[in-house]
């Protein structure tokens, strides 16, 4: 699935096979979860992307189809997913298994070619690639590249979400449901924002106590304020000025926030409401992806049931159902994630 230039069409067409690279593997993809992200690439709303015709997707799981040379911990064959955002391996951000925050970053689908393929590439095995377990199927593993790991360590590392809490979710696509249900298997009371009743369905399925439809007049901080006396997390995984004021507003005094949703300046530098965030002595977080590192603690209450990413899969197409969809993700109406599979 490419494109040759931003804002255009996405086509599916025939491109070299890859070589693996030092340090690298090539992962055969199984699933490639088709996330906003992408849209947001296809826009050229990320300025990472550096070579057109280029080849969007970045949440995946595969097998492993050939390794380069240095790579220790990887063989043909094995069954593996990976961040999104991927370390360079020899930083110290790396080293200390910070590897979202590596300033030498790669990202498939962003920085190279990416997942809606039937190859891809991926740099620093070592430090990048995730073992899957048995019990985690293709489907399931797919979308924890981005969106639900984005949403786990966004929940878990850094809002410090705890048990009785309030948290508002505003947005219920893919990673704001997979927020909700993060939230909800802590123990906090969760509420969804979102403008769809399909996604506010999907949202209370994932475990939302409650859920609010963000119809234009509605004033979302007014109504959250009233039913839960503040939030004490607030989560925007939309990324708009809207959105994003929304959540902050929805916070009690000494809240955290944290910004999931990308905040691309399309009409200008995008607003948020400092004011209330020194008023208030609000906590403002970002949270970009999760490294490798962290995984295994998620993996396993994946495993042991805790958390369900799959059900939060909506349906799964071939590539050239993916390429249609893609450029019109951002106003399309989700109730959970779609997957392209390229074995379609």
């Amino acid at each position: 699935m490419t494109f040759d230039r931003f804002g255009g069409p996405v086509s599916v067409r025939d491109v070299p096979e890859p070589p693996a690279p030092p340090g690298g593997v090539v992962v055969r993809v199984h699933a490639s979860g088709l996330c906003l992200s992408d849209w947001h690439a296809w826009a050229g709303h990320d300025t990472d992307i550096t070579a057109l015709p280029h080849v969007p997707g970045h949440e995946l799981a595969g097998v492993v189809a050939a390794v380069g040379e240095g790579v220790e911990g990887w063989r043909v064959g094995d069954r593996v997913t990976s961040p999104f955002v991927c370390g360079c391996g020899r930083c110290g951000w790396c080293r200390s298994g910070q590897a979202q925050v590596c300033p030498d970053q790669t990202q498939p689908g962003f920085t190279h070619a990416g997942s809606f393929a039937e190859l891809v590439v991926l740099h620093a095995a070592d430090t990048n690639l995730v073992a899957l377990p048995d019990a985690v199927d293709d489907a399931t593993a797919a979308g924890l590249g981005c969106r639900f790991a984005t949403a786990y360590r966004a929940v878990v590392g850094r809002a410090r979400v705890r048990a009785e809490e309030h948290v508002v979710v505003v947005g219920a696509g893919g990673v704001g449901l997979s927020a909700v249900m993060v939230a909800a298997a802590l123990g906090a009371h969760v509420v969804a924002v979102d403008r769809h009743d399909g996604a506010l369905d999907a949202a209370r399925r994932a475990g939302a106590a409650r859920t609010v439809r963000a119809d234009p007049g509605v004033d979302v901080p007014a109504v959250l304020q009233d039913l839960t006396g503040g939030c004490h997390v607030s989560v925007d995984a939309v990324g708009s000025e809207r959105t994003c004021a929304d959540a902050i507003g929805s916070l009690r005094r000494h809240g955290r926030h944290v910004q999931v949703g990308l905040l691309p300046p399309v009409d200008g530098h995008p607003r948020v409401p400092m004011a209330r965030v020194i008023g208030w002595e609000l906590e403002v977080l970002g949270s970009h992806g999760m490294a490798a590192a962290d995984y295994p603690e998620m993996l396993a209450r994946v495993a042991d049931g805790t958390l369900r990413p799959g059900d939060l899969v909506d349906r799964v197409v071939g590539l050239e159902e993916g390429a249609r969809l893609l450029p019109g993700l951002h106003e399309a109406p989700r109730a959970g994630m779609v997957l392209v599979d390229p074995r379609r």
